[in-house]
Parts: structure tokens; sequence; C-alpha cells
């Protein structure tokens, strides 16, 4: 757990590498659904999105319940550019027994359904973000843009 701790110590101070490394470290003492993620996340924030999937992928399979790498999968295919393969994924983490901040899932599908034109469905996702995280400053902003769009 430490080494964990550490390691996202080092990728929000952003020593990416450092934090690849305690992670990996980590994951030897103990493999974890949160070190396999938060690998996932360094791996990430090279652009390196299919080795953050595979990460992902790993943490699932140690831990389905455990719903941060749903969704980050679901980022991870978005930035690729292959937001319909996303939905599945951001469904997935709504759902998860164990998932801390639920409201992520419900942003991110909310845009992708801003960026199709699927308003009702965006502002049903953004609604429900601001229910599990009442003032979400992402999910207010969003309703206003629809609110905008809408008017």
């Amino acid at each position: 757990m430490s080494l964990w701790e550490e390691g996202t110590e080092a990728l929000l101070t952003g020593d990416v590498p450092g934090a690849i490394e305690l992670f990996t470290k980590s994951l030897r003492v103990a493999p974890t659904a949160e070190g396999y993620t938060f690998r996932g996340w360094a791996y990430s924030f090279l652009g390196h999105f299919e080795d953050a999937i595979g990460e992902c992928r790993k943490a699932i399979a140690t831990d389905p319940s455990f719903g941060n790498p749903y969704n980050d999968i679901g980022s991870y295919l978005v930035h690729l550019g292959r937001p319909d393969e996303a939905v599945e994924w951001f469904e997935k983490a709504k759902t998860a027994a164990r998932y801390e901040p639920r409201h992520f899932p419900f942003l991110n599908l909310g845009r992708v359904y801003f960026d199709r034109g699927q308003m009702a469905d965006a502002t049903r996702e953004f609604e429900e973000a601001l229910r599990l995280n009442p003032g979400d400053p992402l999910a207010r902003a969003f309703l206003d843009r629809l609110r905008y769009t809408v008017n």
C-alpha cells in the first residue's frame, strides 16, 4: 500500500516514470486492481492509451467490483477517437460495486452523448452526476450549455 501511495504522489507531482516504477514495485508485492489501474493512468499521461487499457483489463481481472478501470477504459477509448466503444465501459463503471468518485462515468457518458447531439440522454447523465456530486462544476456547465442550446 505504501508503494502505491508513493506512486500516486509521484504521478500527481509529475514524475510519471517514477510513478510507473513504484506502481510496478507495488504490483510485485501484491497485485491489486488499484495498482494496475493507476499504472494504466500513468501510461495515459504518456499518451500510451492502449497500454493503459491493458492495465485496466488486468485490474478488472483482479477485482471486477472495482469501478475505476471501467471508467478509465471508456475515457481512453474517447481519447483514441472511439467513443462508441466507450459507452459500454461507462455503463459498467456506473454499476460497479466499489467505485469513487461515483459521478465520473455519468459525466463522461454525458459528454459522449452531448458530442453526438443526443441532448436528452446527455441531460439525464449530467443531472445524475449532479445528484451524486451536488455542485459539480463540469456537470453544471454542460447542463447550462444544454439549456442554452435547447432554448
